[in-house]
């Protein structure tokens, strides 16, 4: 770690180089985005500006702040959580140990509603949304609804959740990007939660979408550690397959979509197919398949309310 006195300055470029170096040798992902997250979350700055200055010293305070937090990356915290901010679909989002860190793979549900909406006659058939329904079940940040929130103003959104914890960091990333007027956050246990909603009860909604907690207890202890030990586990464990919660949501899907209404889950690759299955055995759904995400696995099952 950087000395707190010496000789050379430590700026900017010397700081990202020995963060990078250190992130690299613990095996972190994306080292020299973590070294600049860090670097500009301390800074108080965007990362573009790291490099409009990379001679700029940084202050012992800096430093001293700098070491802390690599020290607690360096144990496998997510720098998501350290800066308190991740990114989803071009929207910075506030992110805490109350709610999962939303991953770029779950974007391929956001590009699938928006490319239908804006295709399909009866769904909206322009930019707008104008007039969608949409649910997000299992909510978390709000990463989904309020990346489809923006994408289509004139959309309606219903996010839920059963954690009160993780809707009120859902509630302040809509007043953050200034969606709350076009959102309503309910808590609740999966599609049970669209119970206390009256325009998503039954037949109305123009779209489901989910990405629940899907790690099948086969796959825990391969996980890794910065997700394992920090992430809120109710949001990552799916059961002995994986389908607890998207097996109900699958099935329930049906009854709440109107004709044409599509439902998109993620789940994990390993159980893509056995998904699958159980929405093709739902007499009301069809044109089931299995959509890959931005890295090839098959991530997403998607299928029209006949």
């Amino acid at each position: 770690m950087p000395p707190s006195g010496t000789t050379q300055a430590w700026t900017t470029r010397r700081l990202l180089a020995w963060m990078g170096e250190a992130f690299t040798q613990k095996g972190i992902d994306s080292p020299r985005l973590c070294a600049e997250m860090l670097m500009a979350h301390v800074l108080g700055c965007e990362r573009l500006k790291l490099y409009m200055d990379q001679d700029r010293p940084a202050s012992p305070l800096e430093r001293d702040q700098l070491r802390g937090l690599v020290s607690r990356a360096l144990e496998h915290e997510p720098i998501q959580y350290l800066v308190g901010e991740a990114w989803f679909y071009g929207m910075a989002l506030h992110v805490d140990r109350r709610v999962l860190i939303p991953r770029p793979c779950t974007q391929t549900i956001v590009e699938q509603v928006i490319e239908h909406s804006r295709t399909t006659p009866g769904f909206g058939g322009h930019h707008d949304g104008d007039g969608l329904l949409i649910a997000d079940v299992c909510t978390g940040s709000g990463a989904i609804g309020l990346a489809l929130a923006k994408s289509l103003p004139g959309a309606r959104i219903v996010m839920t959740d059963l954690s009160a914890a993780a809707l009120e960091v859902a509630s302040a990333n809509a007043e953050k990007h200034g969606l709350s007027e076009r959102v309503d956050l309910v808590e609740g246990d999966l599609l049970e939660a669209l119970e206390a909603h009256a325009g998503a009860r039954s037949g109305r909604l123009h779209y489901l979408v989910s990405n629940p907690p899907y790690i099948p207890d086969d796959e825990w202890d391969a996980v890794e550690p910065n997700v394992k030990d920090h992430e809120p586990e109710m949001a990552l464990r799916g059961g002995a397959d994986g389908l607890d919660l998207v097996r109900p949501i699958l099935e329930g899907a049906p009854g709440r979509l109107c004709p044409g209404g599509l439902v998109l889950v993620e789940v994990a690759d390993a159980r893509a197919e056995a998904a699958a299955e159980i929405a093709r055995a739902q007499d009301a759904l069809e044109a089931v398949e299995i959509i890959r995400d931005q890295e090839g696995f098959r991530r997403v099952i998607r299928g029209r309310r006949a």
